[in-house]
């Protein structure tokens, strides 16, 4: 069977450029290449004429040898010129096979580089107790890079346009040919001038320098759920930087720090509070106000509470962020004892103590009066 000619199979003339031959070589091995159609024999057999094809009519002097001779300047019967084939190399040339695998399984950073996402953002944002228990609406301002307005993000100078790299006429990349004892190489690598844009600007934006981006604070709204504590994170998609050559901007991430509460402290959805009483109030019960979170209310306090008693109110600790419900309020009781009395109060707390047959003088020695009674008599 016949081989078709190279210039068909490529798709283009035989007054085709270079760069011309190298784009229709990309469009149909993209297109054909075996990862992308998994299983089809047809386009198996197409990306191994493509490939062939590009091998000789991207090499000059193949080219020159294929256009004189035809298939024949490659032994008889046509054979594939310099590598055996899709599947194995053969006897040394890789040619555009080289190329063909950078495109799809990388080349070392050599190929020319696609959209990339932006990078993320972080901001530490501190908020009161009260705001991390309800939530809150916060509006910040998060420093990041911008579009250029002067130049509208083309990085050329205002009545001025971005030109095609003279080096590599706009592919982004260059082509290296390197022989070596087991054949000849292609390799394709990154164009220094354009950095791999294909645009070379010759009058940069005055305001950016020819970035297109510039440096700027931005206002963004931000939604914090009740029930967030220092250490929860927020993430705002698409507020980071932008992405590079038409990429998607990166997100922003907020990190939430709660400022210490004068009365509260949490322990989960729980929080802690405590209030003083004294020790009539404790002794005879009372009812006295606490504070919570919404507000004052009124705690009972029964008689005989001792001093480190808990009391539970129901309902008045932190919503759950996730909205299962709410913690509770501990509200630990101490008994303050006076620490200056009149004459009068000290003799009704030595009748109090006689009452309950106890040391009027003192209601009972302390632990160290007791031990110098018995090493001193």
């Amino acid at each position: 069977m016949s081989k078709r000619d190279y210039y068909e199979v490529l798709g283009v003339d035989r007054n085709a450029s270079e760069t011309d031959i190298k784009k229709a070589f990309r469009k149909l091995a993209r297109k054909y290449h075996p990862d992308v159609n998994p299983g089809d024999k047809d386009a198996e057999t197409k990306f191994k004429e493509i490939n062939e094809a590009y091998e000789v009519l991207s090499d000059p002097q193949k080219r020159a040898q294929y256009d004189q001779f035809g298939h024949a300047a490659f032994g008889q019967g046509g054979g594939d010129p310099g590598f055996g084939g899709f599947g194995g190399f053969g006897g040394a040339d890789f040619g555009g096979f080289g190329d063909i695998f950078e495109m799809f399984f990388g080349g070392g950073g050599q190929r020319r580089r696609g959209p990339v996402k932006g990078a993320d953002l972080r901001y530490n944002l501190e908020i009161s107790f009260e705001e991390a228990a309800f939530g809150v609406e916060k509006t910040i301002k998060v420093p990041r890079t911008e579009m250029c307005g002067k130049c509208k993000g083309s990085g050329a100078s205002p009545g001025t346009s971005p030109k095609t790299c003279p080096k590599c006429n706009g592919a982004g990349q260059l082509q290296y040919t390197q022989s070596t004892p087991f054949g000849r190489f292609v390799q394709s690598r990154v164009c220094d001038m354009c950095h791999g844009d294909g645009k070379v600007i010759e009058n940069p934006c005055p305001v950016c320098g020819g970035s297109g981006m510039v440096r700027k604070p931005r206002d963004i709204n931000v939604k914090i759920p009740a029930g967030v504590d220092t250490g929860s994170r927020l993430r705002i998609a698409g507020e980071g930087e932008p992405g590079e050559r038409g990429g998607p901007h990166g997100d922003l991430y907020v990190y939430i720090k709660v400022k210490p509460h004068k009365i509260f402290q949490r322990e989960g959805n729980d929080i802690i509070s405590e209030i003083k009483i004294s020790f009539p109030q404790a002794a005879l019960g009372d009812e006295v106000e606490v504070a919570t979170l919404d507000g004052k209310v009124q705690l009972k306090i029964p008689e005989g509470t001792q001093s480190g008693t808990f009391f539970r109110l129901k309902g008045k600790g932190i919503p759950d962020v996730h909205g299962y419900g709410r913690g509770d309020q501990h509200v630990k009781v101490t008994v303050v004892v006076p620490t200056k009395l009149t004459d009068q109060q000290k003799k009704l707390l030595r009748d109090f103590a006689a009452a309950f047959g106890e040391n009027p003088a003192g209601v009972e020695k302390g632990f160290f009066e007791k031990m110098k009674d018995a090493f001193m008599g």
